[in-house]
């Protein structure tokens, strides 16, 4: 079931979110970067500050939240900030069920380009965005050690 997260959820979101991040940057930035009591502390609050916005979904399994997305305007653009599905729950249709349902927010706010940024060894996300129709950023395919994608919405299905 995907549905808007609420200040409840907080603690198993900002947990499934330093999960799933560990998954993709260990071996590739310091633990530190991602892995520390300071970092834990900023990702609480950030979750706290986008569940309050009323911007984040999440997927429920179980009466357990084992996915999350986040969309925010980000310097007048609509931003993907976040996209993340337990690695438990990987494979099930989880993270396609997110998108879709952040694809439905976005056209149903007449939003027409979103755009994300995906960590440059992530291939597996990046795999699964290009799946979806996410394509480089023409005019700004990186960021740091990030790669810029965007994606045109799709019109809604007749």
């Amino acid at each position: 079931m995907i549905r808007t997260a609420l200040p409840a959820d907080l603690d198993a979101i900002a947990a499934l979110h330093a999960e799933a991040r560990a998954t993709y940057y260990r071996g590739h930035i310091p633990d530190e970067a991602f892995d520390s009591p300071a970092e834990h502390a900023q990702t609480r609050e950030n979750w706290a500050a986008a569940i309050g916005r009323g911007a984040v979904l999440c997927a429920e399994k179980g009466g357990t939240v084992v996915g999350v997305a986040a969309f925010r305007e980000v310097e007048a653009f609509m931003t993907l900030t976040q996209l993340h599905v337990a690695p438990d729950h990987w494979r099930e249709g989880i993270g396609t069920a997110l998108h879709a349902a952040c694809v439905e927010s976005w056209r149903g706010a007449g939003v027409s380009d979103v755009r994300l940024t995906v960590f440059q060894h992530n291939a597996r996300a990046q795999s699964f965005y290009a799946r979806r129709g996410w394509i480089p950023d023409p005019d700004e395919p990186r960021a740091g050690d990030h790669l810029v994608l965007r994606l045109t919405v799709p019109p809604a299905a007749q």
